[in-house]
């Protein structure tokens, strides 16, 4: 053995300095005391301090805290018992297993070294140290002690506390755990076997790769931004940019995925219900404000589908913290009896420059210059809402109503169900071909158009929805003449402009449960620092 071992201080239970500078004679022992080999071995440590100590330094570093003390009184130990409860200085001298022995020579060389307990080196050790020093050999009952007994994983392989100190030692702000892919393996093929996807390939989520993702914020990337249902996983910010790159992200989109992040683990969105229902609600983004031309959000042309890439890898990143943070995978929590497109992805803009109205941010109280991300549950969507033929604004606000009626069920009115109408811009401009065309006057036709009496609600041969034949009868037929419109109030309709200048055909999203029992939606502005 010759190898040169790091320099530390660390303090003794007495709260001293202990340094250890590198050279000896020194006898160097780790240990942690909750091992049974460690407490073999710590009456042979008290043995040769008592044979060797006045020429020799002993210095025990103990991974195990307040509980040090505890060893040391145990085995009435007299020589420095010192704190690594942080494993740094374990990591640093890099042995697997504890107790793990160093005897050092007064150059510093590193003369022997052995972790574990076989008592044929211990011995030889002794002897060895009775001739370094000139000292008469320990009084130890060698017979008494078993022949071998394997030591114990030192903490510092522990993995969170493992990661931690690589990425200290290399630099970097990393904490989370690494996981070692062997070099014969095919990384997408190795991601898709640990079910890190959700179906898709995933971008290999390096070192590098996201330490660049981390570049896209100020916030530490210890800062714990939400606690993920159903396992209540800890997100991050360095766990959130993990996904991120997986999804595919570039830096500057993190700000907008950690806000819906934010937004979905709040008790009034309830992602927990939104992922666990057997009907199929999945999570939809829009996003406003002044993020979204910078990092070129899509609120026009083909807003709603492929080919834009923030639009599609900040709905994946968060629909991949719910799985990968917060354990929501498809067959577990996850029980959608048919599932549903949007559970891999649905993010988009509001064309804010195609509406007449105040944006979807500014209506739920925030400054227009404000950046905000909004997320709703929703089941279905988005369906076509057609007319190509309409000229006048009732007509197509009318149209657009009608489009509603597919909610649930047509014959199911009256529905405390959030709904979100993309109304595209050639609607808009027939809407206001006259003047302005409030979103309440819409909210308060579409209330109208799809008001329909309550005996078209009863179940009947054909269909079995609707309000039961008993009840339909003792409501008696003056109760059942009123008219019900489709929602229970207008504030269940949420209105956004979104989509290319040409072509007559808007959309809607169908909500989940919304309210207590349910989901109710939430915004969240952009933290752009």
């Amino acid at each position: 053995m010759s190898d040169r071992k790091p320099e530390f201080t660390l303090k003794d239970l007495q709260g001293v300095a202990r340094p250890f500078d590198g050279t000896g004679p020194a006898l160097v022992c780790f240990v942690k005391e909750d091992c049974e080999t460690c407490n073999i071995a710590g009456p042979v440590l008290q043995a040769l301090s008592q044979a060797y100590g006045d020429a020799v330094r002993f210095l025990v570093p103990g991974q195990s805290g307040e509980k040090n003390a505890d060893f040391a009184q145990r085995h009435g130990l007299t020589m420095p018992v010192l704190e690594d409860a942080g494993c740094k200085t374990s990591f640093d001298w890099d042995f697997e297993i504890v107790p793990a022995l160093y005897w050092i020579d007064e150059s510093g060389a590193v003369v022997t070294h052995f972790e574990g307990f076989v008592r044929d080196d211990w011995q030889a050790l002794s002897d060895q140290m009775a001739r370094a020093t000139g000292k008469a050999a320990a009084q130890i009952d060698w017979d008494s002690l078993p022949a071998w007994r394997p030591g114990c994983g030192s903490k510092h392989f522990d993995p969170e506390v493992y990661d931690a100190l690589r990425a200290e030692a290399e630099g970097s702000r990393l904490r989370a755990r690494k996981v070692e892919v062997a070099s014969g393996d095919d990384m997408a093929e190795f991601m898709f076997d640990q079910g890190f996807s959700d179906g898709l390939p995933l971008v290999p989520p390096t070192p590098e790769r996201v330490i660049r993702m981390l570049e896209g914020t100020h916030r530490d990337p210890q800062d714990v931004i939400a606690t993920v249902p159903p396992n209540m996983g800890p997100a991050t910010v360095e766990k959130i940019a993990i996904n991120a790159v997986m999804a595919g992200c570039k830096p500057e989109y993190l700000p907008v995925v950690i806000a819906a992040v934010e937004a979905v683990c709040t008790d009034e969105f309830n992602i927990h219900g939104v992922t666990a229902t057997t009907m199929g609600a999945a999570t939809v983004m829009v996003v406003n404000g002044p993020i979204v031309d910078k990092i070129g959000l899509n609120g026009g042309l083909g807003a709603l589908g492929a080919g834009n890439r923030a639009n599609a890898t900040i709905g994946r990143a968060l629909r991949l913290i719910i799985r990968n943070v917060g354990g929501a995978t498809t067959g577990g929590v996850e029980r959608s009896v048919l599932g549903n497109p949007m559970k891999y992805t649905m993010c988009f803009a509001e064309n804010e420059a195609a509406s007449p109205w105040e944006p979807l941010h500014v209506e739920r109280g925030f400054k227009a210059e404000d950046s905000v991300v909004t997320v709703f549950a929703m089941t279905g969507g988005p369906v076509h809402l057609v007319d190509q033929t309409s000229r006048r604004p009732d007509q197509i606000a009318g149209s657009l109503g009608q489009g509603l009626e597919g909610v649930f069920l047509p014959k199911m009115h009256n529905l405390p169900i959030d709904a979100l109408l993309v109304v595209c811009p050639e609607h808009i401009q027939t809407l206001t071909v006259d003047g302005p065309y409030s979103k309440d006057r819409l909210r308060d036709r579409i209330q109208e158009v799809t008001a329909r009496p309550l005996s078209e609600m009863v179940q009947d041969d054909h269909s079995g929805a609707g309000i039961p034949v008993a009840d339909a009868e003792r409501m008696g037929p003056e109760k059942l003449a009123q008219l019900a419109p489709k929602f229970a109030s207008k504030e269940y309709i949420h209105i956004v402009v979104a989509g290319g200048d040409a072509g007559k055909f808007s959309s809607a999203f169908h909500g989940w449960a919304t309210g207590e029992v349910g989901s109710i939606s939430v915004s969240r502005k952009i933290d752009l620092g």
